[in-house]
């Protein structure tokens, strides 16, 4: 053996000589990467060193939380009132509806909420689902009209409050996106009048604003009816916030289908799949994966748009805000705290639907990996 032979000795690893994950590298590269970034950081922590505890204070520390009016008033301009939503929640909740049967639209909003969330996860994604749609919302409509089993009748007009929110935003949301699909593959038909009629329904109704829609719906539309033939309002707005939704999520739809290739539908045609067929199991199952934000974006338009219902006197979460508050002298100067109540209800329904959103797509990221 060669004397100057010498064993191999691999040379222990050593650390990176700048640490790339952890809170540190994180803060360093999103926080303090440059002048500019460092600035932006000490200014922003510098406004919340002075408003947070300022908030605080306001919001909790010197804050009303009894009904008291006296007190609240006391405090005015230097504690929050939350009293006012100790007083007037069951108005803001449920609006006009009558109080001792209050339990109805609690009831009846409980059974549509379990029905969206059922709906939205997969194990749940069967053909008996449609039935149960069809069940809760036929017993929704029974428990907030009444008129059977023994339950006394409640017009549409004192319907109001978060149920009538939900309903709206819900059935707006269900049967606008089946039609948004269809006007969709209606502006690529090959056939010119179906596609004329398509392109006008959209461009028409997204020409105008909700609230022109939602006044015709309400107003116009029982003018051209013979009298005491005309649908009942709500049904109106409903139809009207349908069509409304469906003609913009259309346009998103679109786009999802003109981002296919147009070899794959060939590819289809060439195996012999029908139109309806190549639809169903290769383009729309691919175009609505990519839109998924742009359709969770106008569902959650949707449940906020439904706020402008008040002006055909349907008086949801934020119109039955004003009603509670209107009609009571000593607690109307307290509206910011009613409006914070109701801003913090539609966060958090808007919050989760953007967070089921991006389950969504990482879910889809995944089948695409595979």
């Amino acid at each position: 053996m060669d004397a100057t032979y010498k064993p191999f000795k691999p040379i222990e690893p050593r650390p990176a000589p700048i640490k790339t994950e952890g809170a540190m590298p994180w803060i360093r590269d999103n926080l303090l990467g440059d002048w500019i970034s460092i600035l932006t950081t000490v200014a922003i922590i510098g406004l919340i060193a002075w408003f947070v505890p300022q908030i605080i204070n306001w919001g909790m520390l010197r804050a009303v939380f009894e009904p008291d009016a006296d007190t609240c008033q006391a405090a005015r301009g230097i504690g929050a009132c939350w009293g006012v939503v100790a007083e007037k929640y069951r108005i803001i909740i449920f609006g006009r509806y009558p109080y001792d049967e209050q339990w109805r639209p609690l009831l009846a909003t409980v059974l549509l909420l379990g029905l969206l969330i059922a709906s939205c996860i997969r194990v749940f994604w069967k053909p008996w689902l449609a039935l149960l749609w069809v069940v809760v919302v036929g017993a929704f409509l029974v428990l907030m009209g009444g008129g059977f089993f023994g339950l006394s009748r409640v017009t549409t007009d004192q319907w109001g409050g978060l149920p009538l929110t939900i309903m709206l935003a819900a059935l707006g949301i269900v049967l606008a996106f089946p039609l948004s699909v269809l006007v969709a593959l209606g502006r690529r038909s090959d056939l010119p009048a179906i596609r004329t009629v398509c392109i006008v329904y959209v461009e028409l109704i997204r020409g105008v604003p909700l609230i022109s829609v939602l006044f015709m719906a309400s107003f116009l539309f029982p003018l051209f009816m013979p009298i005491g033939k005309s649908p009942d309002v709500l049904i109106r707005v409903l139809i009207g916030i349908t069509l409304f939704a469906a003609a913009y999520l259309a346009e998103t739809v679109r786009g999802g289908l003109q981002a296919i290739p147009k070899g794959q539908i060939e590819a289809a045609q060439s195996i012999g799949l029908t139109y309806w067929q190549t639809q169903r199991k290769i383009v729309l199952p691919q175009a609505l994966a990519m839109v998924v934000p742009g359709i969770m974006n106008i569902f959650i338009g949707i449940f906020k748009d439904t706020s402008l219902v008040t002006i055909v006197s349907l008086y949801e979460l934020t119109g039955a805000l004003s009603l509670a508050l209107n009609s009571d002298a000593d607690w109307r100067p307290f509206k910011i705290e009613g409006y914070l109540f109701i801003t913090l209800i539609y966060f958090i329904f808007c919050f989760s639907m953007s967070r089921y959103s991006l389950w969504i797509e990482r879910r889809l990221a995944v089948s695409k990996n595979r």
